[in-house]
């Protein structure tokens, strides 16, 4: 099953960038996918993660797992983010052992969301 890292390339970081410059969440995003994307998982650029006050920010979801939204983040954090993308992949549920996570997943979790369940009386 192919899960999806949310990268925020709106993401400032705190700076200001001039006319034409390449923002923080750009930057992280160019160097995950050069970093090389693991098999099972697709990168997917978004306008905005609503994490504006945690530096750049990620996400990780799948149907059936649970979701995850990390933050403090740059481009130097991109082999990290592509580990812990491999980690979660390779996870059924979405649930990482926590000893196995990259250190920052496991010290900069903004959030943790269960995974959605489908209510049969709202489906009709």
């Amino acid at each position: 099953m192919t899960v999806t890292l949310h990268v925020c390339i709106t993401c400032r970081a705190g700076e200001t960038p001039g006319e034409g410059e390449t923002t923080p969440g750009k930057r992280l995003h160019g160097a995950i996918l050069e970093a090389g994307v693991p098999d099972g998982v697709n990168v997917v650029p978004v306008e905005c993660l609503s994490a504006c006050s945690q530096g750049c920010s990620v996400a990780l979801s799948a149907p059936g797992r649970w979701s995850y939204v990390y933050g403090r983040l740059s481009d130097a954090n991109a082999q990290d983010v592509v580990a812990g993308a491999a980690a979660y992949a390779a996870a059924p549920d979405g649930l990482v052992p926590w000893r196995s996570r990259p250190e920052i997943f496991r010290k900069q979790s903004l959030a943790r969301i269960p995974p959605l369940t489908v209510v049969p009386e709202a489906a009709e």
